[in-house]
């Protein structure tokens, strides 16, 4: 699949020094808390599609966070598209949540994916969701993008929902689903029917699906399966057979 229809990013993990633990203990009374994690995963997928060809990756990445609810960070992953470059992708985000009461709360965020090894390929959203108990709704837009004309460029949608419930021992359930829907979403590919070529026209836009049992254990960090799966039009080169993975990361 051209990696255009297939670029992901993400969620957690990341890679800390030593001292961020020294600095989380002198600034315990302070409002600004700071945090690093690190994990590694054995494929990194993301809205329902692989980012490393259904290889691992090893992730990181480091954030700050303000009483008043704002929070900034960055993330880092290996990424493997099937061409040169790029071999890395780098998250910025910043954002603003709180609770409005105590079962309801919000977050709206920016994010941008960076692959500074790589050429036409950064793209930048904002985020908007709710979370009411277990159950999450949200919605990203795409507000800036370098594959002038392609995916991943400005006025891109992915709408996204989610519940996750706390299980016995440390165990954790979640399940999550979403819908891409791109501003340029036609693709073409020839089909040959009776030696005779035929163009044919499809929608790049997919359903994504997925879900995670998680198990939290303490300073080993915290362990997860997981499925993944997406409705993608495979003649336009999206794999749509179930992905299962597993993964680990640790806070500090």
């Amino acid at each position: 699949m051209k990696k255009e229809t297939v670029r992901m990013a993400a969620a957690a993990s990341a890679l800390l020094l030593g001292s961020v633990a020294t600095v989380n203990q002198a600034l315990a009374q302070d409002p600004w808390s700071f945090s690093a994690n690190i994990g590694a995963v054995s494929n990194y997928v993301w809205r329902g599609v692989t980012q490393t060809g259904d290889q691992a990756a090893v992730q990181g990445g480091i954030d700050v966070a303000h009483d008043s609810g704002f929070y900034a960070g960055t993330w880092i992953s290996n990424i493997d598209w099937g061409t040169p470059d790029p071999n890395y992708e780098l998250d910025l985000y910043t954002g603003f949540g709180g609770a409005i009461t105590d079962d309801l709360s919000y977050d709206l965020g920016a994010i941008y994916y960076a692959y500074p090894d790589g050429r036409d390929s950064d793209f930048a959203e904002l985020t908007l969701s709710g979370t009411y108990k277990w159950f999450t709704l949200g919605a990203a837009y795409t507000v800036y993008g370098e594959n002038d004309g392609g995916l991943f460029d400005d006025g891109d949608w992915y709408f996204f929902g989610g519940a996750e419930v706390d299980l016995p021992y440390d165990f954790g359930f979640s399940v999550r689903g979403g819908y891409y829907s791109f501003r340029h979403d036609e693709g073409t590919y020839d089909v040959v029917v009776n030696n005779v070529i035929y163009t044919r026209t499809e929608s790049y836009d997919y359903w994504n699906y997925g879900a995670s049992i998680t198990r939290d254990a303490g300073d080993f960090g915290t362990f997860s399966l997981n499925w993944d799966q997406n409705s993608g039009d495979q003649d336009l080169g999206y794999d749509p057979d179930p992905k299962f993975w597993v993964g680990w990361s640790k806070e500090f």
